[in-house]
């Protein structure tokens, strides 16, 4: 089992996401990612906004879930 955090995903924190896989791990931070948001926690709020900013083109998102893939690929 792995695990990543909260800001390593994307994130605004320090929250840790423990899966064997790296989409496990990703549901789990989307899962609190809009949770954070409905809550109104603005850091959260900041994230997420970046967030949608990198979506919008798709060679940017692509590399950027590589980039994260690795690091989940490299952890013990």
């Amino acid at each position: 089992m792995k695990m990543m955090k909260c800001h390593e995903l994307g994130g605004a924190c320090d929250r840790e996401f423990f899966g064997d896989t790296f989409e496990e791990i990703a549901k789990q931070s989307k899962e609190h990612g809009m949770e954070m948001i409905n809550l109104g926690d603005k850091d959260h709020i900041n994230a997420m906004d970046k967030m949608g900013k990198l979506i919008k083109d798709s060679k940017n998102l692509d590399k950027w879930m590589d980039e994260r893939k690795e690091i989940f690929n490299i952890r013990k």
